[in-house]
């Protein structure tokens, strides 16, 4: 069975950590702190607008905003399992049927076949549903981020600190999510070889010649064919065991799963400034 290197020793997300075990790189873990990478991503203008939003009276909310209830929990809730939903149907969508040994392989035809061992195609998926995911997460950040102005004071003040993080961090973001497609790649191009290399020998005994003392073992009648398996104690040898077969495309399938699960630990991420939100209303 065809499975991705394991890869130990590094903790974080799971996202990070799902991508460091597809990956063919040993990935040092950053001896950085947060607030270090932080100062590297913010420029002088946003750390200015930060200093402002901490340091003076954050501004007066009119009345009359929305005041969060159950029913934006539950907005929360569907916007997580409709992104979810649209990882799994995606990615599950696209899976072919598998051959199982001793069953009549389909007809394709070489279009089909060439599509199906295309990353282009998988790229463009990831890529689709990443733009969803920012779509679907920044609009409802900001609809809680409302909702937490509307509190008071210190909430008003953390709302304006999440609005000047999301626009700062927003181009890191993008550049950061942007490059798994691309570690992606590598993944699926490895899939891809150490399948062909398992199937060579089953190609190679395939096409090679039938030894003339097999064969003519094969045709002698089975009370002979008995004896000559016979070793000197008068006992048949016993079988080795086999190896079990390599299902050809089953590649594929393992790279779509991966895929799956490198897509919604991101989700996982990018929901963390929503959470984040819905702990400060609930502690409200």
């Amino acid at each position: 069975m065809l499975q991705a290197p394991q890869r130990t020793g590094l903790s974080g997300p799971t996202l990070i950590r799902l991508l460091t075990r597809l990956s063919d790189v040993d990935v040092p873990e950053s001896r950085q702190s947060l607030s270090d990478h932080l100062s590297q991503w913010l420029g002088w203008t946003d750390a200015i607008a930060l200093s402002a939003a901490l340091n003076t009276s954050p501004p007066v909310i009119a009345p009359g905003a929305r005041m969060f209830s159950s029913a934006e929990e539950r907005e929360c809730a569907r916007v997580r399992t409709t992104l979810a939903d649209a990882i799994a149907s995606d990615t599950a969508a696209t899976s072919a049927k598998r051959i199982v040994p001793g069953q009549a392989p389909a007809k394709k035809s070489a279009a089909v076949e060439q599509a199906e061992a295309d990353y282009s195609n998988f790229r463009q998926r990831y890529l689709s549903l990443q733009h969803t995911m920012e779509t679907s997460v920044g609009n409802l950040r900001s609809r809680l981020r409302g909702m937490v102005a509307a509190k008071n004071g210190e909430m008003t003040r953390l709302a304006v600190v999440d609005a000047i993080m999301d626009r700062a961090l927003l181009p890191k973001e993008r550049a950061l999510f942007g490059a798994i497609p691309k570690l992606l790649q590598g993944h699926f191009e490895r899939l891809r070889l150490a399948e062909a290399a398992a199937l060579a020998p089953v190609d190679a005994s395939v096409d090679a010649p039938v030894d003339a003392p097999a064969a003519e073992a094969d045709a002698a009648p089975p009370t002979d064919r008995a004896a000559k398996l016979e070793d000197g104690n008068g006992k048949a040898p016993v079988p080795a065991t086999a190896t079990p077969p390599v299902t050809p495309g089953a590649w594929l399938d393992v790279f779509r799963k991966d895929m799956r699960s490198v897509l919604l630990a991101e989700l996982d991420v990018r929901l963390q400034p929503v959470e984040g939100l819905l702990a400060a209303l609930r502690a409200s």
